[in-house]
């Protein structure tokens, strides 16, 4: 085989010249989901330029997810901060709390897409396609007759998203600016410029990062931890050398390393399963209050709508303790999990590797796993709330003081079969603790959970419901399901008294099934 010098036009720079390719005013895509599979030399080398030449400057970014490490000295933050950047499009937000800052400050103009709208507008792109049309979004904020994407005064841009009528059916349209530059994080360059993902945990869109930009004749920079001079195996190959500009040769971060066994270096049989789902968690059980056992009450009774051969999402935070009494049953052997970034099987990881698999079955393009969700491929689903009104809807990315956006929460709740809510009925000093099988509140949380009206909607109760979905709401002393005219108790936990714990802190009326007095043990 030998070098196809006519198609082969990448050539290998630093990171300080892969810098210099990003011209003022210039739209951005970065390929990454959150803290995982990050250019961060390049992202460097662009705040470097930045801080000595004030270029580049007035730049518009898309991420699928945000590409920040919860640190404001790493990756995009420490330019966005420095004011290199006029423009944000994000799928999340919580990972780059600087930037979120700024954002609440009205001092970046900033949108929020569902994270799987923005995948698929891409891949649109990648097409040749002005935008991307989906049901997802209908009757949420991001619906521009609810509120629209702008996350903040300044952001004005009615054009990104579009409400539509195809056939007597509604649709929202996403649209995004086409791009200029594209940086990619990969493993290996060959000689012909294929980039493979061997050491990556996820590949989120790289291709069609690639093909979108180079369809709006921009560049493509590449980040990787080698150059072999062997030809890859065309079955490795996710971003074709034909797409590629430039590439930059950095030895991989602490974190990469770290990172290869999630690259799927491993398998997790079913008899080791709980072995290493008390490892992977086994850090952020650590930071659960001794004398709260809610999470685990609500992780406890969300777990038995677990059935044998189920197709599962698992959201972070308190829907992890699902995993964990899945996990002490055993039917964790019998269900498959997935997590968004498009791993399928395994145990998705937590904390700063969210969207990472330890064992994966496979893990694909993210866009593909949105079509899958989607599409309905999800039995359940298991996700945390902020908030909770009178009709069922749900705020889950926008608190008082903070904005961590959608992210992939919009696609995996729009369309599972099931959906269950894991939140704790108050906030901010609640203790629960258990005894004997009785649940006791010892101290009552002073921010309530439920509310006449929530501050954002991400979830649409009316659209689950013209979906046929069934919608469930587990806290620590109760379970509510959706109706067609609200919320409806169903289960209160032993040692509640539905009146003093439930009714009287309820600022509206809901309906009480019959099985109200139904134990969650």
């Amino acid at each position: 085989m030998t070098v196809k010098e006519e198609t082969s036009m990448f050539k290998i720079i630093d990171a300080g010249q892969a810098a210099e390719m990003i011209k003022d005013g210039d739209c951005v895509c970065v390929n990454a989901f959150l803290a995982l599979s990050n250019a961060e030399e390049v992202h460097k080398a662009i705040y470097e330029r930045f801080i000595k030449t004030g270029s580049p400057k007035n730049l518009t970014l898309v991420s699928q997810s945000g590409y920040g490490f919860w640190d404001e000295n790493r990756l995009g933050e420490p330019y966005i901060r420095a004011g290199a950047a006029k423009k944000l499009i994000f799928g999340h937000y919580g990972c780059m709390p600087g930037t979120s800052r700024l954002v609440l400050q009205n001092e970046l103009e900033a949108y929020n897409l569902p994270m799987g709208a923005i995948s698929h507008a891409i891949r649109a792109q990648a097409a040749g396609l002005a935008g991307y049309i989906s049901k997802v979004g209908l009757g949420i904020f991001v619906d521009p007759r609810v509120e629209g994407p702008g996350v903040n005064e300044i952001s004005n841009d009615n054009g990104m998203v579009r409400a539509v009528t195809i056939d007597d059916d509604e649709y929202l349209y996403y649209k995004l600016p086409k791009f200029d530059i594209a940086i990619i994080k990969g493993t290996t360059v060959d000689p012909n410029g294929n980039i493979s993902f061997e050491n990556e945990c996820v590949t989120v869109d790289a291709l069609s990062v690639a093909q979108a930009t180079k369809a709006n004749n921009g560049k493509v920079i590449v980040q990787v931890d080698r150059v072999s001079h062997e030809f890859g195996r065309p079955w490795n190959v996710i971003v074709p050398g034909i797409l590629v500009d430039a590439v930059v040769v950095c030895e991989p971060t602490a974190e990469s390393k770290a990172a290869l066994t999630m690259s799927g270096d491993i398998h997790v049989p079913f008899t080791h399963m709980q072995y290493w789902y008390k490892r992977v968690h086994a850090e952020r059980g650590k930071t659960r209050s001794r004398n709260d056992c809610s999470a685990d009450i609500i992780g406890r009774r969300a777990a038995l709508e677990l059935k044998r051969g189920d197709i599962v999402n698992i959201g972070i935070g308190i829907p992890e303790m699902v995993g964990k009494y899945a996990s002490e049953s055993g039917i964790l052997n019998y269900i498959t999990l997935t997590v968004e970034s498009g791993g399928i099987g395994g145990l998705p990881a937590s904390g700063s590797a969210f969207g990472a698999t330890i064992g994966a079955d496979a893990i694909y393009h993210m866009s593909m796993q949105f079509d899958f969700y989607d599409g309905g491929g999800l039995d359940i689903c298991f996700l945390g709330a902020l908030e909770v009104d009178r009709f069922g809807n749900v705020n889950s990315h926008r608190g008082p003081d903070a904005f961590a956006g959608i992210g992939g929460f919009a696609n995996i709740a729009s369309a599972a079969k099931t959906v269950v809510f894991c939140l704790t009925f108050s906030t901010k000093g609640l203790e629960t603790v258990e005894k004997d099988g009785m649940v006791c509140i010892n101290s009552e949380g002073s921010i309530p959970k439920f509310r006449k009206e929530i501050r954002s909607i991400s979830f649409s109760a009316q659209q689950a419901i013209k979906n046929g979905q069934r919608v469930l709401y587990v806290t620590e002393r109760c379970v509510f399901r959706l109706t067609d005219i609200g919320l409806e108790l169903i289960e209160v936990a032993p040692g509640i008294d539905i009146k003093r714990d439930i009714l009287d802190r309820l600022p509206f009326d809901v309906s009480i099934s019959q099985l109200s007095n139904q134990s969650n043990s």
